[in-house]
C-alpha cells in the first residue's frame, strides 16, 4: 500500500517537481519512500509496509529489470500467481505482492490486469519500449488521477492536493463539477473539481510514449461459478463460498489487522469469518450521544456492536463521539477528500481510523458492497410498487420528505422519468435547490445528465446503476480516504472481483423476497450468525447532520452562508441564498441537512484553498 505520483514528459522534468508530489503523499506511506529517474520519466512513491514489509520497497522489477512498477493497493491472488509464474522458472528478487505485475506483464502485456484479485493503481514503466502504463482496479477501490500538461506530458498521482504541488497543474474550478457535487456529496468520476485533472476510471488504464496516449478497458477474468440458473440452494451455497474466500483472501498481511464493526449484518459477516481465521482481531465501531436520527429513530448502534463482539470474542473498541468530535475533524476529513465531499459517514471512519492507528493496526477490514452487491438499502423492496412508464409530473425537491409515508412517496415518485427517480431514491440536492442557493452564473446541465444512456427498464436496472455509480463514488472513495488519511489500508471483501461479477448474475428474487433485503446473503450466513442479527432491518451509519446544523453547528451554517464567506466573495452563492438555505433546514416536511452540509464543506474548502 503506498502513494503514487509521477510525470511523463518528451521535455523532461526535474527531480524535485516529483519529490515535491510525492511528499504530499506521506499519509499513504509513512513507513518508506522510492524514485525512479530517467530522462522522459520521473516517478515515487511514499509506502506502507503491509507485506514483505523490510524487503518490499518500490520501485518493483522484472527479472531483466526492464520493467519498473510503482503501485498503490494489494494483490490477493498474488501467492498462487507466484506458484504458477515460478514453476515457469521466474525467479523473485522479493516477496511483495506486487512483483507478480512486473513478470505478469513481460508474459501477457497490458492484459495483466484483468488477471488481478485485488485493489491497485498501477503505473508500470517499460524501459525498452520507452512506454508508461497507467491502471486502476476493476471495482474503483484505489484513485488515479492524471492532467495533461502544457508541454504535451502527462502528470499522476493517487491523490488530488499531489498534483497540484507539482506547480504544473492549472487550478481553475470546474463549473460542472461546482454544480453537480450538491447533488451527490461528491463530484462524480471521471471529474474532479478542476477542470486540468480527472480520474480515470475503474477497470481503465492509459499507455503513453512518444507517440502519444491509448486508452484502454479491460474486465476482471478472476474465475467464479457461473450462476446458469441456479436454484435458491444452489445460489445460497455459492454465495457462501464466494464471500468467505474473499475474506479469507483479504487476510494476506504481515501486520495486524483489523475490522469496522457496526452490529449490522455486512460488518457482522465480515467480522466472523475474519475471526475463524486470526488468532486475534481488533473490532471497532462509534458510539453516539443519544441523537434523534431522522432516518432510522436513532443513530447509535453501538450496543449490539458491543454484545457481537462479546460474541466472537474479538478485541473491540468503542469510540463515543459528539458534535464535537465530529467536528475537530473537518480539517482531517477535507484533506482526506483532496475536493469537496460531504459524505458526512465518513467521518465515523476517519474516527476509527484515528484509534486505529493508535492501537497499531494498519489493516482494517469493511462491509462495503454488500448492499449493492445484494440489494441491501431500504428502497429497494419499494422498486417494484412504484415502477411506472409515465413522464415526470414534477420535480422532487428532497430524496426524503419528512411528513410523507413511503406509500405516499412512492405514489408521487410513480410520475417521475426513471432518471429524476434514481436520483430521487438516495441522492440529495435537486435542480431546483442548487437555483436558490448558487449563484445563477454557476448553473450548468443537469446532473440527471449523470444517468442518461442507462436503461431503466426493470428493477434490477435501479441496483446496476447504484454498482457502475454509487458504489465507487461514494462507499470505496470513502473507504480509502478516510483510512489512508490515518496511514491505515481499508479492504472491502464485498468489492472483490468473483462476489461482485456473481452477484451481477442473481435474478430479483433471490436478491429481494417478500421485502426482505439480501435475501440470499442472509440465507448464506443464517447459521454462522445470531438470528436477531440475520432478520434485522438495515441502520445505515447516519450523522445526524439535521440536528447538529440547527444546534451545535449552526455558527458553520451562518458562516457559509453569510455575505463574508468565500463563497459569497467568490460569487458563488445566490443573492438570498442564507434565507432560502434557512428555509430549507427548518421546513418541517423535509430532511435536507446533507444538502445544507454540502455546502458548509464547500465553504470550509474554499477558505483552506483561496490563498
Amino acid at each position: 500500500m503506498c502513494g503514487i505520483a509521477g510525470i511523463f514528459s518528451k521535455n523532461g522534468t526535474e527531480h524535485r517537481v516529483v519529490g515535491k508530489m510525492v511528499s504530499r503523499l506521506i499519509h499513504r506511506g509513512p513507513d518508506s519512500e522510492g524514485y525512479w529517474d530517467s530522462d522522459v520519466y520521473k516517478a515515487g512513491m511514499r509506502r506502507l509496509s503491509i507485506l514483505d514489509c523490510e524487503g518490499g520497497d518500490q520501485p518493483l522489477y522484472d527479472e531483466s529489470g526492464q520493467v519498473v512498477l510503482f503501485y498503490n493497493g494489494e494483490i490477493y491472488n498474488s501467492p498462487s500467481i507466484r506458484d504458477e509464474l515460478e514453476k515457469d522458472g521466474v525467479r523473485f528478487r522479493t516477496n511483495s505482492d506486487g512483483e507478480v505485475i512486473c513478470h505478469l506483464y513481460r508474459k501477457y502485456g497490458r492484459g495483466v490486469f484483468a488477471r488481478l484479485d485485488g485493489m491497485f493503481a498501477v503505473a508500470l514503466w517499460d524501459k525498452q519500449r520507452e512506454t508508461l502504463l497507467l491502471a486502476r482496479d476493476f471495482p474503483g477501490e484505489k484513485p488515479l488521477y492524471i492532467s495533461e500538461l502544457s508541454n504535451g506530458g502527462i502528470a499522476f498521482s493517487s491523490e488530488i492536493p499531489s498534483l497540484l504541488a507539482s506547480g504544473l497543474v492549472s487550478r481553475e474550478i470546474d463549473t460542472q463539477s461546482l454544480w453537480d457535487y450538491p447533488s451527490f456529496l461528491w463530484v462524480p468520476e471521471p471529474a474532479t473539481i478542476y477542470k486540468s485533472i480527472r480520474a480515470i476510471m475503474p477497470g481503465e488504464g492509459l499507455e503513453i510514449s512518444s507517440k502519444g496516449k491509448v486508452a484502454f478497458e479491460f474486465k476482471s477474468n478472476i474465475s467464479t461459478p457461473n450462476f446458469a440458473f441456479k436454484s435458491d440452494d444452489e445460489a445460497v451455497s455459492s454465495v457462501r463460498e464466494i464471500v468467505s474466500q474473499a475474506v479469507q483472501s483479504r487476510l494476506l498481511s504481515d501486520v495486524p489487522v483489523g475490522a469496522f464493526l457496526s452490529g449490522g449484518l455486512d460488518s457482522s459477516i465480515v467480522c466472523k469469518l475474519a475471526s475463524e481465521k486470526l488468532k486475534e482481531l481488533r473490532t471497532f465501531c462509534i458510539g453516539f450521544e443519544d441523537v434523534p436520527d431522522p432516518y432510522h429513530g436513532y443513530s447509535d448502534e453501538s450496543v449490539l456492536a458491543e454484545r457481537y463482539a462479546n460474541q466472537l470474542g474479538t478485541r473491540h473498541t468503542t469510540i463515543r463521539v459528539t458534535a464535537n468530535h465530529f467536528r475537530e475533524l473537518l480539517p482531517r476529513f477535507l484533506m482526506a477528500a483532496g475536493q469537496p465531499y460531504a459524505v458526512s459517514s465518513g467521518l465515523g471512519v476517519l474516527a476509527i481510523a484515528r484509534v486505529a492507528q493508535s492501537a497499531g493496526v494498519k489493516v482494517l477490514l469493511s462491509g462495503d458492497g454488500a448492499d449493492e452487491a445484494f440489494g441491501g438499502y431500504s428502497w429497494y423492496s419499494k422498486i417494484p410498487d412504484s415502477f411506472s412508464n409515465q413522464s415526470a409530473k414534477g420535480v422532487i425537491s428532497r430524496y426524503l420528505d419528512g411528513n410523507e409515508s413511503d406509500s405516499e412517496r412512492l405514489r408521487r415518485m410513480a410520475g417521475y422519468k426513471h432518471q429524476l427517480r434514481a436520483w430521487a431514491w438516495h441522492y440529495y440536492a435537486s435542480e431546483e435547490e442548487k437555483k436558490v442557493l448558487f449563484h445563477r452564473d454557476i448553473e450548468s446541465r443537469s446532473s440527471l445528465r449523470l444517468f442518461d444512456g442507462h436503461r431503466f427498464e426493470e428493477p434490477l436496472d435501479y441496483l446496476r446503476n447504484d454498482r457502475r455509480f454509487y458504489f465507487p463514488n461514494e462507499m470505496l472513495s470513502k473507504v480509502d480516504r478516510m483510512t489512508m488519511a490515518f496511514s491505515i489500508e481499508g479492504r472491502a471483501p464485498f468489492a472483490a472481483p468473483s462476489v461482485q461479477k456473481f452477484a451481477a448474475q442473481l435474478p430479483w428474487e433471490q436478491l429481494i423476497r417478500n421485502g426482505q433485503l439480501k435475501w440470499v446473503l442472509r440465507k448464506a450466513f443464517s447459521t454462522k450468525l445470531p438470528s436477531d442479527l440475520v432478520s434485522r432491518a438495515k441502520h445505515g451509519f447516519n450523522v445526524p447532520i439535521d440536528h447538529w446544523l440547527k444546534r451545535e453547528w449552526s455558527d458553520l451554517f451562518d458562516e457559509t452562508f453569510s455575505d463574508v464567506s468565500p463563497l459569497a466573495r467568490l460569487g458563488l452563492l445566490s443573492p438570498h441564498a442564507y434565507k432560502h438555505a434557512r428555509n430549507i433546514l427548518y421546513d418541517p416536511a423535509k430532511l435536507a441537512g446533507h444538502v445544507l452540509f454540502s455546502f458548509v464543506m464547500l465553504h470550509l474548502w474554499m477558505k483552506e484553498n483561496e490563498n
